[in-house]
């Protein structure tokens, strides 16, 4: 049986990257095939779903800080958004009721809003894979939308303890101890090392999370996200959160197929989804009016709105706990399943083309914007350098230190993940917090002075796009990337960069080379360097 569901997952998931669409939507597409050839899920599917949503909350926690949950911008953000939406869905469904539109004329308005409560949640698991695919996930509107993902999951966890009646026992208390033992989890991961028990360290340490929040009738995914919040400061969270990547993605297929398993639909069930669903129009603007409001950018509250614009699988709990209750009709948990895989593909459709909407329409996003934005927003010009080096991972940072140690104050560091960039600063470096893809960076960056910039990113189309904003902002000088396989650079040069390192192979010729050296320190007469 489960031969049967991987083979669905993998031919749907590539037919649909061969016209260049996320995969995940193939899985969805697989799901609703098999239940249409009525193969039913086995237990596995399902477990391996659950362990793919603790991994991936795990994950969260590890590049999670608890202080952006503080900001006015993520709290007020996220329970606006919900109130505000739940009344204009009450006003939708009663509309319906008057239309006498299938399915509608069940509701009232108490079901109404149980159910608009629902779709207020955003879904963790498609934003966090989209900014991921991305490689957005540090930039400002990814950790705003990871922020208020977090804070949707507390408002999940309070609902459900209310709905279901399942207090946390007297205990839990006892779990706000776990901060004294983040020591000892940080002893367990130094002593795992770097090869096949990190990853095995992880996924022990998310399934402890889970089950010892479950011991005390609390939601264990919290316990998951609790336990990588508690080791996101550690020096291997960024190794660790790598090790566990191909795990936690293989595991998250199982739950994309689970959806599709949900019911089989109706010509009726199928429209009324899509009513449901046009109403993520609605859900946008008040996300993005709310961010205005909150003196976001433009850009960042664009950004942030269009990927939090889609129904959460929570949204599935809640309406199973309102069918089981007798508060819902069993038909409307089939509608809400198809709107919740609807507007998986339609964000994943959208976010893709995120950045090019933004250049379209920049002018009018921006002419929402306040006059004073927050003061993590200012734009402050770095001091001049001759190199300007975009990402400072490994390989960027590496690249960074090498040129100024060769050449003191020769380049400037810019990157996305503002902590990196306080760290370095605190350390004494030339480095500014910056995000490549931005145009209204660009437009306010004086690049005349810069001779060459190095673009040291994983994203192929990030090195691409920040390479036409570079040549609209007027900068002459040489543009170099990195590429990690051979087939990427071919595009990349053809992009306009002048120069494509490829990592590996590159990384091998210069081991080999400064390896060659310590012989022609034994023997003068070979000559080790370069002819």
């Amino acid at each position: 049986m489960e031969f049967i569901w991987i083979l669905f997952a993998f031919v749907c998931g590539l037919l649909v990257k061969l016209i260049n669409l996320p995969p995940l939507i193939g899985f969805l597409i697989a799901g609703f095939a098999l239940n249409a050839y009525g193969i039913q899920p086995s237990d596995s599917l399902n477990t391996i779903a659950d362990l793919g949503i603790t991994l991936m909350l795990f994950t969260i926690g590890l590049k999670l800080h608890v202080k952006d949950l503080l900001k006015r911008e993520i709290w007020a953000g996220t329970l606006s958004n919900m109130l505000l939406w739940s009344v204009l869905f009450i006003a939708m469904c009663l509309f319906g009721f008057a239309l006498s539109l299938p399915y509608f004329t069940s509701l009232d308005w108490q079901t109404s809003a149980l159910v608009g409560f629902a779709l207020s949640f955003s879904s963790t698991v498609c934003i966090i894979k989209l900014l991921e695919e991305s490689g957005e996930l540090k930039t400002r509107h990814g950790q705003i939308s990871l922020a208020i993902l977090v804070m949707q999951d507390i408002v999940a966890v309070i609902f459900l303890v209310v709905a279901t009646g399942t207090i946390p026992s007297i205990g839990a208390l006892a779990l706000f101890g776990l901060i004294f033992a983040r020591p000892l989890f940080g002893i367990v991961l130094n002593k795992a090392g770097h090869g096949e028990m990190l990853p095995l360290a992880g996924i022990f340490l998310a399934l402890a999370g889970y089950e010892l929040f479950y011991l005390f009738n609390v939601k264990g995914d919290l316990g998951a996200l609790i336990f990588g919040i508690l080791l996101s400061s550690h020096p291997k969270a960024s190794e660790l959160t790598k090790s566990l990547m191909g795990f936690k993605d293989l595991f998250l297929i199982a739950f994309f197929l689970s959806i599709g398993f949900t019911a089989l639909p109706t010509l009726d069930m199928l429209v009324s989804a899509f009513l449901v669903s046009f109403a993520l129009i609605l859900k946008f603007a008040l996300f993005f009016g709310l961010f205005i409001l909150l003196r976001l950018r433009g850009r960042t509250a664009f950004l942030t709105a269009l990927a939090l614009s889609n129904y959460s699988e929570f949204g599935l709990i809640v309406a199973q706990l309102s069918v089981d209750s007798g508060w819902l009709d069993k038909e409307f948990l089939v509608i809400l399943a198809l709107a919740v895989s609807i507007s998986f593909v339609v964000t994943s459709l959208l976010y893709r083309r995120a950045h090019d909407i933004y250049h379209t329409y920049q002018r009018i996003i921006r002419s929402f914007e306040k006059a004073e934005p927050l003061a993590v927003d200012t734009f402050i010009q770095p001091a001049q350098a001759d190199v300007l080096v975009v990402g400072l991972g490994r390989v960027g940072c590496g690249s960074f230190h090498s040129l100024n140690r060769i050449m003191p104050n020769s380049a400037v560091g810019m990157d996305a993940d503002r902590l990196r960039i306080d760290r370095l600063k605190a350390e004494g470096h030339n480095v500014f917090f910056g995000d490549g893809e931005d145009a209204d960076l660009w437009e306010k960056f004086d690049v005349s002075h810069y001779k060459l910039v190095l673009l040291a990113l994983p994203s192929i189309e990030d090195c691409s796009n920040i390479t036409i904003q570079l040549r609209k902002a007027g900068f002459k000088g040489k543009v170099a990337a990195i590429a990690r396989y051979q087939d990427e650079r071919e595009p990349l040069m053809a992009s306009g960069i002048d120069n494509v390192f490829n990592f590996y192979t590159e990384a091998g010729n210069g081991f080999a080379e400064e390896s060659m050296q310590l012989l022609a320190k034994n023997n003068p007469s070979l000559d080790a360097s370069p002819q």
